[in-house]
C-alpha cells in the first residue's frame, strides 16, 4: 500500500490537519519548516491557508504549486507527537 493523504485542512498558525490512509491523523506543525523558494511564500496566512488535498498527488497542495510529499508529512506527525508526549 502507497501512503497518501486522505484528507488536509489548513489550520491557524502555519498548522495543517492531515489524515492518513493508514489511519493515523493529527495536527503538523510547519511554522519552522517554511523555507526556500516553493515554501517561505507560504509564510503568508492566506496563501498557507489555500492548503487542500491534491486529487492526483493525493496529499497537501498549495495553490503557489509547493506540495509536501506524504512519508514527510506522517515522519513531521510522529515526530511532533513524541515531543509532546
Amino acid at each position: 500500500m502507497f501512503l497518501h493523504t486522505k484528507e488536509v485542512r489548513a489550520l491557524d498558525n502555519f498548522r495543517l490537519y492531515v489524515a492518513f490512509n493508514n489511519g493515523e491523523a493529527g495536527e503538523i506543525d510547519l511554522r519552522h519548516r517554511l523555507t526556500g523558494t516553493m515554501f517561505s511564500p507560504l509564510r503568508d496566512p492566506k496563501l498557507f491557508a489555500t492548503a487542500h488535498q491534491h486529487p492526483d498527488l493525493e496529499t497537501v497542495a498549495w495553490a503557489n504549486g509547493a506540495d509536501l510529499a506524504p512519508e514527510y508529512l506522517l515522519e513531521l506527525l510522529r515526530q511532533q507527537r513524541g515531543k509532546a508526549a
